[in-house]
């Protein structure tokens, strides 16, 4: 009995690994999937490893809606290239490359590439990032609107602003004057500065960019 049972508990050992491994897998494949920055993973020929969501998305929208597995837009893979003619000549540190890709003004990516050695495969692979500028700008001008207590009004212009709109574009898209837009300008400055002075008198240091 007691050697049965070594045996059976010799077994289930393996079993209990693979099960742990496997969550593990599944959860940081379901952390990878719900990430809004693109994530590609390239063999050094160009062939996909692997691509989230986001990625799959925003690769098809640099194609004019055509995406598939065998073909990375051309304006990432010629940073690929770049990296990869590059790398001999650093091959001592870490090489990442990046550049900006827009579309419009509303949609600005920011692509990061740099090798990644991953166990089972024989070569580095190509780890490509792609972010989205503009939601990331939003993001943070989301914050700040809620910090500086800004009107609905302020906020649109806010936005506008931080995605470098300038005050003529601004009054555009919103349809109103320059002087109503440097008005609100002022106004934000205005409550930026108190918030600043608060942070500051509370003797807590924060970096607020002007």
């Amino acid at each position: 009995m007691s050697a049965k049972t070594k045996i059976v508990a010799e077994l289930q050992q393996p079993d209990s690994i693979d099960l742990h491994n496997s969550k593990r897998v599944n959860f940081l494949q379901e952390v990878i999937e719900g990430l809004e920055d693109g994530i590609l993973i390239l063999s050094q020929t160009g062939e996909i490893v692997h691509t989230n969501a986001s990625a799959n998305r925003l690769c098809s929208q640099f194609n004019q809606g055509n995406f598939n597995d065998s073909f990375v837009p051309s304006a990432i893979w010629s940073i690929c290239e770049l990296l990869l003619s590059s790398q001999y000549l650093f091959s001592d540190k870490l090489l990442i490359l990046s550049d900006e890709i827009v579309l419009d003004k509303s949609n600005i990516f920011r692509i990061r590439v740099r090798l990644l050695d991953l166990d089972g495969f024989e070569m580095p692979c190509l780890l490509v990032t792609i972010e989205n500028q503009c939601e990331s700008v939003k993001n943070v001008a989301l914050t700040e609107v809620k910090k500086f207590d800004l009107t609905p009004r302020e906020a649109e212009i806010w936005f506008l602003y931080r995605s470098n709109y300038s005050y003529k574009e601004i009054a555009i898209k919103l349809y109103i004057t320059i002087n109503t837009v440097k008005k609100h300008m002022k106004n934000i400055h205005t409550k930026r500065q108190s918030n600043l002075s608060d942070i500051l008198t509370n003797g807590s240091a924060i970096k607020i960019d002007l």
